[in-house]
């Protein structure tokens, strides 16, 4: 478990797996898949579940649900993907509760999982990406310190209009550390 102010990371599990089905048909997977509106039936989370449990394939990635303080499943931050060689992690995030939005939460939680990463993982860059359309997610990765690298023109179509995608970057020398993004970003406990 890593233990912020705001919203502890836990090992992803049966807590926030009830909770995908509303997750993955809600406003957050919109933002989280870059534009796409799918419907997907119970049937279809519990299928995906399953083959993710029974996969033989080895994992490229960390998951992990986020939890508020009081162990309310807020959403899921993770890395998607990374390269031991390289040194290079591709980070998830979403906030999966619009009542959770802008209250410093996924803030709280992108810093636990940058730490993870370079202090536990031995990092030495991760980065994301999201649409170009996603304003908060953009204010961010800035004031976080990510660093805007590229942008793939009009990939990701959203209600009928094409953005671009923009990739953030992060590499370990300009990470400050976790304690010094706290006092920088004034975040607090509640």
């Amino acid at each position: 478990m890593l233990e912020g102010l705001l919203v502890d990371l836990v090992p992803y599990g049966r807590v926030h797996q009830a909770q995908d089905h509303a997750w993955w048909n809600g406003e957050s997977s919109f933002w989280a898949s870059m534009g796409e509106r799918e419907i997907i039936s119970r049937a279809a989370v519990e299928r995906r579940h399953s083959e993710w449990v029974e996969s033989d394939r080895p994992r490229t990635g960390v998951a992990f649900g986020v939890q508020t303080k009081d162990g309310v499943p807020i959403g899921y931050f993770g890395i998607n993907f990374l390269s031991y060689h390289h040194r290079v992690a591709n980070l998830g995030a979403n906030i999966s509760e619009p009542s959770y939005w802008g209250g410093g939460y996924g803030t709280d939680a992108l810093l636990l999982i940058v730490d993870y990463a370079f202090d536990w993982l031995d990092m030495r860059r991760v980065w994301l990406s999201t649409m170009s359309l996603n304003a908060r997610v953009l204010r961010q990765m800035e004031k976080v310190g990510f660093v805007l690298e590229g942008r793939c023109r009009r990939t990701a179509l959203a209600d009928g209009q094409w953005y671009d995608e923009v990739i953030y970057g992060l590499l370990r020398e300009e990470w400050p550390g976790r304690e010094a993004m706290i006092g920088r970003l004034g975040l607090r406990a509640r």
